[in-house]
C-alpha cells in the first residue's frame, strides 16, 4: 500500500463514527482551487479523465471513491502534515470547497 493511502486509511479511521458535515463548501470553487493548486501532483478530474502526474499522489477520484471515505476524513487528511506532500496551508474556506469538490467525484453505489 502506498504511503499516501496509509494516511487516508488512518484519517478515515479517525473520522469513523463522527458526524458528517453537510455541504461543506462550493464544489465548483473547489474544482477551480484543485486545478490551480493540486493538479501539479494529483489527478483532479473525474475518474478516467485524468491521472496523477506524481505516481505517489492519488487521483482525487480515487480518494473520493475509497470505501468509507467521508468529508471529515478528507479534512483531517488535509490538516495533517505528510512527508511526501509540500507543506501547504489551505485557508479554511478553500479547504471546505476543495473537500466538497473531492466528494463530488464520488460515484453513486
Amino acid at each position: 500500500m502506498k504511503p499516501m493511502l496509509h494516511v487516508l486509511v488512518v484519517a478515515m479511521l479517525i473520522a469513523a463514527g463522527g458526524a458528517e458535515a453537510q455541504d461543506l463548501g462550493d464544489a465548483r470553487l473547489g474544482g477551480d482551487y484543485a486545478r490551480a493548486h493540486c493538479a501539479e501532483c494529483h489527478g483532479v478530474e473525474a475518474a478516467g479523465d485524468d491521472f496523477s502526474p506524481n505516481p505517489d499522489a492519488p487521483d482525487f477520484s480515487v480518494v473520493a471513491n475509497t470505501p468509507g471515505m467521508t468529508a471529515r476524513a478528507i479534512v483531517v487528511w488535509l490538516q495533517t502534515s505528510h512527508p511526501s506532500m509540500p507543506d501547504l496551508i489551505i485557508p479554511p474556506e478553500a479547504r471546505d470547497n476543495l473537500v466538497a469538490y473531492i466528494m463530488s467525484l464520488k460515484r453513486a453505489p
